[in-house]
């Protein structure tokens, strides 16, 4: 995926970010924090990974669905398939 390259640093740094927040939650749990604490901790780290998630699942509708650089309907329609596929894994 050529634009996931262009886009590297930025999505590189929201997964450093991510693994930030996943280590906080490891503290929290090892520092015997509360569960209201921990509860948000959580939320907010899945609010990142669904940040992550919305930014890589536009990029690719605009490059592999949307894009007028699409050559054919069969190039298109695997975009389209893959990106459901991926969003039905991603909903269970």
């Amino acid at each position: 995926m050529g634009h996931t390259s262009r886009e590297k640093t930025k999505l590189l740094n929201r997964v450093r970010r991510l693994r930030g927040q996943v280590e906080a939650i490891e503290r929290a749990l090892e520092g015997d924090s509360g569960c209201a604490e921990i509860l948000q901790l959580i939320a907010a780290t899945r609010g990142a990974i669904n940040g992550l998630m919305g930014v890589v699942i536009e990029d690719h509708i605009r490059e592999h669905v949307a894009s007028p650089d699409i050559a054919s309907d069969a190039e298109r329609a695997q975009g389209a398939d893959e990106l459901i596929d991926v969003i039905r894994s991603y909903l269970k």
